[in-house]
């Protein structure tokens, strides 16, 4: 997972921010960076792939790069693009005392708190010179910590749980994938599990088994597929295994509940 970990045993340290704009659309650069990247759309979009995930960033709409990890663009960022970006490093000392994680991605701040205090902050950046590099460090480790916080209080909303609900239900056809997970909701999933369990008082693995298991249980009593077809299309490659699983369930194997079924 390529998030970005801050604590309170050290300062970040600010190298670059800005307000950009594009005047001709262009193709993100393929480089890999010694630092940070924080970046925030206010119109257009921008496209980027890091450690082989696309994402494409629009107004309103924030994504950190880690240090370390190759980034380009696939597609155009397109003329008129307008964005505020960050850069910044770590000491070695932030790997020691209170942890915060960084969101990966985060959507829907068109007006918060996040986009007034980043606003701020480089403008700020734009007024300070050199004697103020204290001042912005601090200012910098404040804007992250409410970037963090924020994004804290908003994954352990019941929406995020809805959202997790919703997805394994969508995908009850395939096995379960704490990385899919992650890509799709860009939290980690350490964090998603502590909310789904916290809200519905089961894992997010039990919660997806049983709905695979009920409706494997419902093709058994409505069609006449073969229970090998029924494990394939449950996204089980091993038959036997689904059999177990079932069993596991319902306290029957499927041929057992398919007849108990037809007898009743």
């Amino acid at each position: 997972m390529n998030r970005i970990v801050i604590t309170d045993s050290a300062m970040p340290v600010l190298l670059g921010q800005g307000l950009l704009a594009t005047a001709e659309g262009f193709t993100h650069a393929d480089r890999q960076l010694p630092f940070h990247v924080l970046i925030y759309v206010l119109e257009g979009a921008i496209h980027v792939t890091e450690a082989g995930i696309d994402y494409t960033v629009r107004p309103g709409e924030l994504l950190f790069l880690r240090s370390g990890l190759r980034h380009y663009g696939k597609c155009p960022i397109p003329r008129g693009t307008r964005w505020y970006y960050v850069h910044f490093e770590l000491p070695e000392a932030a790997e020691i005392g209170r942890q915060m994680l960084l969101p990966k991605y985060m959507s829907g701040l068109g007006g918060s708190k996040p986009e007034e205090k980043l606003a701020a902050f480089v403008e700020a950046c734009r007024q300070r010179e050199e004697t103020g590099r204290w001042y912005l460090n601090q200012q910098l480790f404040v804007l992250l910590s409410h970037i963090g916080h924020y994004a804290a209080r908003e994954a352990a909303t019941p929406d995020l749980t809805e959202r997790i609900t919703r997805y394994l239900a969508e995908h009850a056809d395939r096995p379960f994938s704490a990385k899919a997970l992650e890509k799709t909701f860009f939290l980690s999933y350490k964090h998603m599990a502590a909310v789904f369990k916290k809200a519905t008082g089961q894992t997010m693995l039990a919660y997806h088994q049983r709905l695979r298991m009920e409706e494997g249980a419902r093709l058994l009593r409505e069609t006449l597929l073969p229970i090998g077809e029924i494990s394939d299309r449950l996204g089980f490659t091993d038959q036997l295994y689904f059999s177990r699983c079932f069993h596991s369930h319902t306290g029957l194997s499927p041929s057992r509940y398919r007849k108990e079924i037809r007898e009743y």
